[in-house]
């Protein structure tokens, strides 16, 4: 569920929006249930829940029920299972996690760079100012 919401949300950058475009395409083919004779299953396909869960990506509950949909489909029609899986395992290493940054105390003389998954990135800055001997210190004398 936290990555159907997270892919939502735009995370995971390009990969994470081709990702969430495959889940889209996926979920508007045709539904085939499995076998002539299975009985009528009143079942979404999934496209009201990917829309929903699309309006409003930050809520859980739109993303259980996006959740549910899939594995109730993919219980009914094998060839949407199959390509569900398939779908999964090329998510699996798409990193969406959360991070978390904080500074506290200190004083800084350089930038701080704030966020995840930096490359590249350098700094031309002068160099932070020594500080000076404490001259109010009493000394001891003989």
């Amino acid at each position: 569920m936290a990555l159907l919401a997270a892919l939502a949300g735009g995370a995971g950058g390009e990969v994470g929006q081709q990702a969430w475009a495959a889940l889209s395409s996926l979920v508007r083919h045709p539904f085939r249930r499995r076998g002539s004779n299975a009985p009528a299953v009143a079942a979404s396909s999934g496209e009201a829940e990917l829309a929903r869960l699309a309006a409003s990506p930050d809520e859980v509950a739109r993303a259980h029920a996006l959740s549910t949909a899939l594995a109730i489909r993919a219980a009914l029609d094998a060839d949407f299972q199959a390509d569900l899986r398939r779908w999964s395992e090329l998510t699996d290493s798409l990193d969406t996690g959360s991070f978390h940054n904080e500074i506290s105390g200190g004083t800084f003389a350089a930038p701080v760079v704030q966020g995840r998954d930096f490359s590249h990135i350098s700094f031309q800055t002068p160099p932070s100012p020594q500080a000076e001997p404490e001259t109010d210190t009493p000394t001891a004398s003989g």
